[in-house]
């Protein structure tokens, strides 16, 4: 509950602050007139996300039992992929996202037609909603419980709340801060999705190679139980991980906190920050 909580958090509050940028644009330039299409963005974004995510639903479903392991297995790496990338991109652009969200306002208001805005909020805002529906998608299909889908909800309606706050000068976060270490929870949580694609690709009969249990602790910290099911969701813990599980969640996380943490050059940073937004 708590993993699918907290990146729907992060991701909402992405998307919050996307839409915070360009509402207070138009505002602060009189342009306050444009904001209903603002909205219509907004709309089409999350209908879209929605869309995608029932298909994608109700294809696995007709699924026989061995085709269902292979699209979990696609849907894991997918989610892997869309995961690291919204992490390193948060890092590469939160110095100079204002600025160019702001220019690209004053690029689709050129023409004086509202379509323009429209498809670029829908373009910036539907990618956050795609990689949400990765992600969730992978995380049902791994931990099938109710409480899943609860910890998702409240992410989106604490992320609302707390956008809203934002926009409204109500509440001040540090968000390069809170970026930077959702981040590296990110890449753990993508970890132990990575590794679970693994465990499909074995369970679909692609991959049998590595397949030795390194450890079996299962009498002493079960998945199943209240500490294992926290650690299995935030970490993508294994009571008995084979080691082409174990080599995958420990070279991903080598590389890929080593790329996100290492200090950024003092001459590469722009004058406004993220937090100016």
């Amino acid at each position: 509950m708590l993993a699918p909580f907290l990146i729907m958090l992060r991701e909402g509050l992405e998307a919050a602050l996307i839409v915070g940028i360009i509402a207070g644009y138009l505002r602060q330039t009189g342009r306050g007139q444009w904001l209903p299409a603002v909205w219509i963005g907004i709309f089409l974004a999350v209908a879209t996300a929605l869309f995608a995510g029932a298909v994608l639903q109700l294809l696995s479903a007709g699924f026989p039992q061995k085709a269902q392991e292979m699209f979990e297995a696609a849907i894991g790496f997918i989610a892997v992929c869309v995961l690291v990338c919204m992490v390193f991109w948060m890092k590469r652009a939160a110095r100079s996202i204002k600025r160019e969200l702001q220019s690209s306002v004053d690029t689709a208001l050129a023409g004086g037609a509202a379509w323009g805005l429209i498809g670029m909020v829908f373009l910036a805002t539907a990618r956050e909603g795609l990689e949400s529906i990765f992600f969730l998608l992978a995380v049902f299909q791994q931990s099938p419980s109710a409480a899943a889908p609860v910890g998702a909800l409240l992410g989106v309606l604490v992320a609302v709340a707390a956008g809203w706050a934002i926009y409204a000068g109500a509440l001040r976060l540090d968000l390069r801060r809170f970026f930077r270490w959702t981040g590296v929870f990110i890449l753990f949580v993508a970890a132990g999705l990575l590794a679970g694609a693994v465990k499909a690709l074995h369970e679909a009969g692609l991959w049998n190679g590595l397949q030795g249990v390194v450890w079996d602790i299962s009498h002493v910290l079960p998945e199943t139980g209240p500490v294992g099911t926290v650690l299995s969701g935030l970490l993508g813990y294994r009571e008995a991980p084979t080691l082409g599980e174990v080599i995958v969640y420990a070279l991903f996380l080598a590389v890929t906190l080593f790329l996100f943490l290492r200090p950024v050059a003092p001459a590469a940073i722009p004058a406004k920050s993220l937090s100016d937004a």
